[in-house]
């Protein structure tokens, strides 16, 4: 079984969310070196969440773990045994949903157009993956609607959850 990791939790595990605290980041550090020594990364096979990798932090490789996990994912990602690119498919209609695998969900109508790719590559891969959250609250503002729709997602800094 896979995971897939939003781009917030590499960001965390090198430090450029300043509203993460240490052990948040540690946990992010912890679970990229798992994935990187393990494998199992899920990507797009657009392309689209590795472009966002490196559109947010580079893939040089250095000075943080975030880097070094984007590099590992830009250089093995047509090593199936490292990482799967899992087909999703882009809508046509322009509407609120952006990929077709995208649970046409009412109570998911608010959820971040530019997160939609997580979720569709979660479900198109048949294997109900985990998704890696840190720090972004959009996640944690729609658990229900995307626990409803089979999605998992999982919270590595549940101290910063939202407050009700």
């Amino acid at each position: 079984m896979g995971v897939v990791v939003d781009t917030n939790v590499a960001r965390v595990a090198s430090g450029h969310s300043p509203q993460a605290d240490a052990a948040c980041a540690s946990a992010c550090v912890q679970r990229l070196y798992e994935i990187m020594e393990q494998g199992g990364l899920l990507v797009d096979s657009l392309g689209l969440i590795l472009n966002e990798y490196i559109k947010g932090l580079g893939h040089a490789g250095t000075p943080g773990a975030g880097e070094k996990f984007v590099k590992w994912a830009y250089s093995q990602q047509w090593q199936s045994d490292k990482v799967t690119r899992v087909a999703i498919t882009p809508t046509a209609d322009g509407g609120w949903r952006r990929y077709e695998e995208f649970p046409d969900q009412h109570a998911l109508q608010g959820f971040d157009k530019s997160d939609q790719k997580f979720v569709a590559v979660a479900l198109a891969s048949g294997t109900n993956p985990s998704i890696l959250n840190a720090v972004d609250s959009d996640w944690w503002n729609h658990s229900e609607a995307l626990r409803a729709a089979s999605v998992s997602v999982e919270f590595l800094c549940p101290q910063h959850a939202p407050k009700p």
